[in-house]
């Protein structure tokens, strides 16, 4: 097993149970907090063209997206001309966003705002962070790497 150490300003020390061992995580924090996040967006598909038109308006640029299929609560299916379609397989559109730390509040007000119907099933958004992003072309990296 490898060692490795990080030069940063801080640690987070948090001690995990898995698989019946107790291991000791550290976490490297700059300046008590990360540089990047990475948002995870999954929304209807009818909402997407309103929510990357929003996105642009805001000044994000650049986000992946992809067409998935999940499973929802909804157990119920419909009845459409005398046919039943199942309901509990879910087509949406999931994004992929990277954003400096100091815009996410706004990027997510944007999607939570834009993607909004009040029905079940207008999806879900996650956050977490990213330690470093580069950008191959020009080997800029962290907030440089994403702009």
């Amino acid at each position: 097993m490898g060692h490795f150490y990080v030069k940063c300003n801080s640690y987070a020390y948090t001690p995990q149970k898995i698989g019946g061992y107790i291991i000791n995580i550290y976490f490297c924090l700059i300046n008590n907090k990360s540089i990047m996040k990475k948002i995870e967006a999954i929304i209807r598909k009818s909402k997407f063209d309103d929510v990357k038109k929003a996105l642009h308006q805001i000044g994000v640029n650049f986000f992946s997206y992809w067409d998935v299929t999940g499973v929802g609560n909804e157990k119920e299916g419909h009845v459409y001309r005398g046919i039943s379609y199942s309901t509990s397989d879910i087509q949406r559109r999931y994004l992929s966003i990277v954003i400096s730390d100091d815009f996410l509040e706004t990027t997510v007000n944007t999607i939570l705002d834009t993607a909004y119907s009040g029905n079940v099933g207008d999806g879900k958004i996650f956050v977490s962070e990213i330690l470093e992003a580069y950008r191959i072309r020009t080997k800029e990296s962290g907030k440089a790497g994403i702009n």
